[in-house]
Formats: structure tokens, sequence, C-alpha cells
């Protein structure tokens, strides 16, 4: 029975990708994979964790056949790796669970063949199926009949004749390899491996730093001296580089785009450093002993106002981007500076709790891999060149239509609309209905396994 939903799952899955765009297939594919998963593991399925990641998974899987974006196919990927890591062991970090994830995907039979601990299992397989003399009594002869068949070829012109006529061409090698990849692929998935010791070094490594017993007094205080004043210049630094960065924003006003965007780069280029250089100074002073100093409250101190006040640079970032895409609209490179700092600020605040609660650095690792994981997917399920075609149209006081023109098709409605409304220069009515017009019959001649919510949607009868 195992065999047999492998080959089906395998003849489904060269039916759904061979020679097909991503669209209503990757949907089906996850929802082909999920059913493996449950089949042959499914005491792991009972369990709330692999529940919700598996849920996770259906959720960006509908995400594609509704919009699918470039973000929503990598987080669906993302999202298998991870519940196949966390059918393999649901108690591990995130990032673990991908790992074994990916590990599953390319090595999960071979890792079973060859693990000391599966040996009785393959022993039982073996008795159910010798897939080495099925392999004899298939290939050996299947060689004999080719190599009797040339030789008769040459004997018998009316024989030759025969053979010649016979058409091949039925037989598809590339739709055949397909097929054997799907095979592997979901056996190696079917029983999911993990890979050691990393596995059982992360479930057994808490998120709590341990107090060591003998501690040096002196290079406790020598650290606390250092890491005091090192902090508090540090803050001198950022308060003055705030103050006049804010006194900056206030009286100034900016017309040019240009401007503006160096304005924003120099700012996020500043926030990068500012941030990995608070993170690791934070994390090297209170990586052990410095944390259960009983004089440590003064650089503690500075540590959190430290983590303030960058949060204070990531917030005047945040209004300069503001300011750009007021005037000129988002831009993908606009919003990754939002989702830049959206991540830095939870960097942040993991690093107060890190401070505050003694954490380790496995904490830091666990829970914001964690966060960056709930953000793509709350991402993914937006249509983001149809969005940023929307925002920019009704918001942007300088409307760059050529960035628009060149985002993916599914924004040609809105632009032919756009269009007809106001009055464009002739080359870019040309382009924008071209655009719509190739969009339109890109979605017509779509086969079944490249569809999208659009080619249900989409009302449009013919190509004007």
């Amino acid at each position: 029975m195992k065999h047999l939903l492998l080959i089906i799952a395998s003849l489904c899955f060269s039916t759904l990708f061979y020679q097909q765009s991503i669209g209503l297939n990757l949907s089906l594919f996850s929802i082909i994979s999920i059913g493996i998963l449950w089949w042959h593991n499914k005491p792991q399925f009972k369990n709330q964790t692999t529940i919700i990641y598996a849920s996770i998974y259906v959720i960006t899987a509908i995400l594609i056949f509704i919009h699918g974006t470039a973000l929503a196919i990598f987080t669906n990927i993302f999202s298998f790796f991870i519940l196949i890591g966390c059918v393999s062991s649901n108690k591990n970090s995130i990032y673990v669970q991908w790992i074994n994830g990916f590990y599953s995907v390319i090595a999960g039979y071979f890792h079973r063949k060859f693990d000391n601990k599966d040996i009785p299992e393959q022993t039982i397989l073996k008795k159910d199926i010798d897939i080495l003399h099925w392999a004899k009594l298939v290939g050996i002869p299947l060689v004999f009949i080719i190599i009797f068949i040339l030789l008769y070829k040459n004997g018998n012109p009316i024989f030759e004749d025969v053979i010649t006529k016979i058409n091949f061409d039925f037989i598809n090698l590339q739709w055949i390899l397909m097929t054997v990849l799907g095979y592997f692929l979901f056996n190696n998935i079917s029983q999911p491996a993990t890979i050691e010791p990393a596995t059982t070094l992360d479930l057994n490594t808490a998120n709590l730093l341990i107090e060591r017993k003998n501690t040096s007094e002196e290079k406790n205080k020598k650290d606390n001296q250092l890491g005091t004043t090192l902090l508090a210049f540090l803050n001198v630094l950022i308060v003055f580089y705030s103050i006049t960065d804010l006194m900056y924003l206030l009286t100034n006003t900016v017309d040019s785009a240009n401007h503006l965007s160096m304005q924003v780069h120099n700012g996020i280029n500043a926030l990068i450093a500012s941030i990995v250089i608070a993170i690791l100074t934070i994390l090297f002073f209170f990586r052990s002993d410095l944390n259960f100093y009983k004089k440590n409250k003064a650089i503690k101190n500075l540590a959190y106002l430290w983590i303030g006040l960058n949060i204070i640079l990531i917030v005047l970032i945040s209004i300069k981007n503001y300011q750009y895409v007021s005037a000129f609209g988002f831009t993908y490179k606009r919003l990754g500076v939002f989702a830049y700092l959206l991540l830095a600020f939870f960097g942040l605040i993991t690093t107060f709790i890190k401070v505050f609660k003694i954490k380790n650095l496995w904490y830091l690792f666990r829970v914001n891999t964690q966060i960056a994981f709930a953000i793509c997917i709350l991402s993914a399920t937006i249509n983001w060149d149809y969005s940023i075609t929307e925002f920019n149209i009704n918001n942007a006081k300088v409307l760059d239509i050529t960035y628009l023109i060149h985002l993916k098709g599914n924004n040609s409605p809105l632009l032919k609309t756009y269009a007809q409304q106001y009055k464009l220069s002739e080359p870019i009515n040309t382009q924008i209905n071209q655009k719509w017009t190739t969009h339109n019959q890109n979605l017509s001649l779509m086969n079944w396994q490249e569809y999208s919510l659009e080619n249900f949607t989409n009302t449009t009868k013919g190509y004007h």
C-alpha cells in the first residue's frame, strides 16, 4: 500500500509540474504532501505543533492560488521544510526543523537506508519487495530483447520494416524522469529524518543562562567597568545623532526623490551599523558571568538605554521612509526598508528580554527565527504588485507610472482604468494597453495546472 500511494503521488507530481509554470499545481502539491506525511506519520499529526504547521502550509498553498506572488511561493516552500522537520521532531527550534526538513527532502531515503536504527525496518521492507530481484526480472529480459531486435533487423528486411514503423514517440523520457523525481521526493518525506547531534543538542539546550560556580570577581569587575564606559559613550553619541536627525526632519522640506532616497539609505546604513554593534556588544558583555555580577546594575541600565535609543532611531528612519513613500509611492526597496525596520525592532526587543531575563544566545536564534517566519506568513497574504499599484495611483504625489508598468501583470486592470481616466502620453498608453492585452492572453493560454484565482474572476472577454 505504501509503494502504491507513493507511485500515485509521483504520477500526480509529474502531471502537475511537467512543463508547467507555478500556480494551482503547487497548491495541490501541498495538499498531496500533507496527505503523504499524514498517512505515514499519523501519531505525529495528533500533536498541536504539527497541526499548526500543517495549517500554515495549507494557508500558504491557498495564497499561491489566490495571487501567486513570489513571497507566497517562498513562504510555502519554507513552510514545507518546516512541516517535514516538525513531523520528524516537533519540539525542536524552527531553524532546526527547517534543516531537518531540507535534509529529509534531499536524503531521507538514504538516511533510513544506512542509519543503524532503521535496520530492522529495512529487513521487513526487503521481505515485502525485493527491489533487486524485480530490477533483474524487468531489466535483463529488456536488454536481451533489444539486442536480439537489433540483430534480427539486419537479417530480415520485412522484420526491419515492421520495427521501423513502430512509433515510440508516446514515450516521454523527461516525463518519466519527472515521475521518478516525484517518487524520490515523496519517498524521502514519507518518513522524515533528523540530523544528529544537532537535533538532540537543540532539544537539550535551554534558553536560560546558568551561573557558573567558579567565577573571577576581578574579571567581572573589569568587564563591568569596560562595558559601562563603552555603553556610556555610545549612548551619548546616539543621543547626539538622534537629536540632529530630528532637527533635520523638522526643519527641512525635501522635494527631490534622490534627496529623500539619500536620506533614507544613509539612515539605514547608520541603523544597520548601530544595531549590529549594539547587539554584538550587548551579547559580548552579557554572554556569561557578568549577568550574575552583583554590581551590574549600571551596565544593564545603559544597555537598556542604548536599546531604547536604537528604537528611537528606527522611528526616525521610519518617518523618513514614510515621507519618501508619501511623496513618490511604494517600491519594493521602500517596502524592504520597512521590513528591515520591523525585524530590527523585534531584534532589539528580544535583546532587551535576553538581558533582563538572563537568556542565552540560543533564545535569540529561536525567537527571532519564529518572528521572521511569522512576518513572512503575514506578508505573503498581500498581493504586493497590485497593492503597490493601487496605493501609488491613489496616494503618490509624484507617480512613477513606468515602474508600475514593469510590475507583474496582475496590476494591469488598475493601470488600464487609470489610463482611461487620465490623459497619458501615447508611449505610456501603448505600454499599458500592451501589458493589459498580454496579461489577458497569458491567462487564456494557461493550462489548468497553472491556474490562479484570477483565471476564474477575470471577466475580460476580448482584447482591445
